[in-house]
Parts: structure tokens; sequence; C-alpha cells
């Protein structure tokens, strides 16, 4: 059955590809490429919306070359501003007023910031801003090797490996995906030389916070029934789906997540924002991608709780298109969604959390960019620290015959 795209979701593509393009100086076809496969259609169907969003001024004109190269190092050098004042700020707390540091204090110091910044970095800073200058770099990494054993240097080295995987994957990663980074990347480590490392480069993990209520009570019965009884287990890709709603708080007001996760692989196989909860404009278009990336709809299990965006009758019939059966857990238990309500949980912790916001398209970017990091190269501890990716590509590389043909998505 062809699928077919609603005008929120063709606004959203082009709003991702013209970013794409501001932010990172892409040509449009390249900006197609990255933004389109993620929002399962090709990368021509992009660029005919976008041009067609040119066209119809629903877009501003893009901007010239030079301009475009501007904008980009203009907010290459703001976000280096911002990070010379955080780091003078960490500086001046850290260091008594009018004196030069000794070189164990200016040390120490780095040590402590060196996940955050660059050993470069806060050297060239810190030499350029504070009277009596700083240690260099070089200075540095040469009074940490003096007179180091061979497991102090592998040590050091560790450390700055660390601090890289760590600031790489959201600044959430603890011991033990540390740990299978490590390995995955052939150094042979123990899981507890990995924490006492940890510890010397300043990083731990972050643990799950709690998630809002988002759920909105229907004003009618419900009358799916629980198909999933809180076994959320699957035997392939594409058989059960589970689907939950967030909020973000932003400057402009709220915003709300709806997320489609797919329980065989974790892989977040849908997802939009709005600024509002109506059922046509945030759930449903999840729920439309999640249907183009499927390959085969007519045996999958598609679970939520009782809101009333996941009762209404659009959302229902479109379930019912597509052959996929509804299912609901009980009334005001989180733990007969427990699955999307762990992927909710982590994206506040992961990415909402780490930040403010300033209205939909500043969350909606950042979401793009997690939604293909969670999908893509975040270790999942439920796959044996794999990512979903991975998990699904192995599934269909043993089971060809499995994989039925991919339902073409048209504009």
């Amino acid at each position: 059955m062809p699928k077919k795209f609603d005008q929120d979701a063709k606004d959203r593509v082009v709003r991702l590809v013209e970013d794409r393009i501001l932010v990172e100086n892409l040509s449009m076809q390249s900006a197609c490429q990255t933004v389109a496969p993620k929002l399962g259609v090709s990368w021509h169907t992009a660029r005919q919306w976008t041009q067609a969003a040119r066209r119809e001024g629903r877009v501003a004109e893009p901007l010239p070359e030079d301009l475009v190269a501007e904008v980009a190092k203009l907010r290459r050098e703001n976000q280096e501003l911002r990070d010379t004042n955080e780091l003078l700020k960490a500086a001046s707390a850290f260091f008594a007023s009018g004196t030069r540091p000794t070189t164990s204090e200016m040390i120490q110091f780095i040590d402590e910031h060196r996940d955050r910044f660059t050993v470069e970095f806060i050297c060239q800073t810190l030499k350029s801003n504070r009277e009596g200058g700083f240690i260099t770099s070089r200075g540095y990494r040469q009074s940490k090797a003096r007179g180091l054993s061979a497991r102090s240097l592998r040590d050091a080295a560790l450390v700055e490996h660390i601090s890289a995987v760590h600031s790489a994957n959201y600044g959430v990663y603890g011991v033990r995906k540390i740990w299978h980074v490590l390995r995955r990347d052939g150094i042979d480590i123990g899981r507890e030389q990995t924490a006492r490392l940890m510890r010397l480069a300043g990083v731990t993990g972050k643990g799950k916070g709690r998630s809002p209520v988002t759920t909105r009570k229907p004003k009618g019965p419900d009358p799916r029934p629980d198909l999933v009884a809180r076994d959320f287990t699957a035997p392939a890709p594409g058989a059960l789906w589970v689907a939950d709603i967030t909020y973000v708080r932003t400057r402009k007001g709220f915003v709300y997540t709806a997320f489609v996760t797919d329980v065989f692989s974790r892989r977040i196989v849908g997802w939009a924002l709005s600024d509002s909860m109506r059922t046509e404009a945030l759930p449903l278009q999840a729920l439309n991608q999640a249907i183009v990336s499927a390959k085969e709809t007519s045996s999958l299990i598609h679970h939520s709780d009782h809101g009333s965006q996941y009762v209404s009758i659009v959302y229902n019939e479109r379930l019912a298109e597509y052959g996929i059966a509804a299912s609901t857990g009980t009334v005001g238990d989180s733990y007969d969604n427990a699955l999307a309500e762990n992927v909710n949980g982590s994206y506040k912790n992961e990415l909402i959390h780490t930040r403010t916001w300033s209205d939909v398209v500043d969350v909606e970017i950042a979401t793009f960019e997690w939604v293909t990091w969670w999908n893509d190269s975040r270790l999942h501890q439920s796959l044996g620290y794999r990512t979903p990716a991975e998990v699904e590509s192995e599934f269909w590389s043993h089971n060809p015959a499995q994989g039925i043909m991919e339902i073409k998505a048209h504009a």
C-alpha cells in the first residue's frame, strides 16, 4: 500500500534539510541525503519538497554561499566565546586572585576540566586571559609524562580516550558502557580498571530521571485489549511497537514529542514534535513515519497507554488501514507501557535536561540528532551493548527470507 505524507511531515523534512544546509554548509543534495533516510523518504523526494517550499515562499530564500559560510563561522565563534566565558569562570573560582598558580595547581585544573575542554583550548585561553600566563599544552604533557611508568603513560592515554568517548555520547555513559566501547575499540581492559580511569578523567554516567505524565484520559471507553501483558519482547523487527508522548519546556511554552519504538531492536521508528497535542498533528505523524519505515505491518502489534490521542478514531483507523493490531495496558499503570516510558526517560535525561530550549524548532533539530545517535551509535544494555542498527542488520542477515519487500513511499 502506498504511503502518504501529510503537510506537517513534509514541512519537517524541509526544516531539517534547510538547517543542515545552513549549519553544515551542505549542498541541497548532500543535505537531503543526510536527512531523508532518517525520516523514511528518498532524498529525491526531500529535494522535491524543499524546492517546492522555496518556490512557494514557505521558507526563506537560500543565502548566497559566502553568507552561508559566514553564518557558520559566526556560529563557531559564538560557541568559542561561550566556551571561553565558561572556562574563565571556572578558572576564577579555582585559582586565588592576583597570584600566578603553581604548576601543580595548573595541572590539577586541567585534569579536572579536560573532559569538557581540550587541553590545548584550556592552555591557550588561560595563557591569553590570565595575568601571569599559564602552562602550555606541551608543558602540561611533559609534566604529566616525566618519570611516569609505561602503565602510567597508558593510563594517561586511556583517560584522554575515555573523556572523548564520554563527550561523544552526550556525557551519559557509565562504567559498563564505557567499558564495552573500549573493548569494541580493541582495547584490552577490565571493568574495574575502566572505573578507576573514569574517576581520573572526572566523568560519570547519568542515571535515568522520571518522565512527566502526558496521558490525557479518553472521554469514552477504550475497546483495545492488552496484547502485550508487560512482555516487552519480540521475535523480529516489526512485530511489536510501543508508543508514548512526553513534553519539553521551552522559552515559548511547552513542546510535545511522540515516539514509536520497535521492541525487538529498540530502534525509534517514528517520532514527531508539536507545540500542541492534537491527534492529527503529533502521534499520528510519528505513526506515519513508523509505517513508512516498516517492511510489513500485517502481523504488527501497536501498544500504547490509554491517552486520548491513541484512542482517537483517526489514529485507530490508520492502524486498521495497515492491518496493525491496537493494544493497551491498564489505566494509570506506567509498567504496562514500561519500554516506551524508558525511551522517554532516556530522551529527557540524555538530551532535554542538559540545556534550556528556545522553541519547537530548536528541540526538533536536537531531537533529530539524538534519534540518529540512539539508533546508529548508542550502546543499549538490553541489546547486549549493541546498537539498534547492528541488531537489525544481524537479524536480516540471518533471516533473509523474512525480509519482505519494503513498501515504497511516494510523495
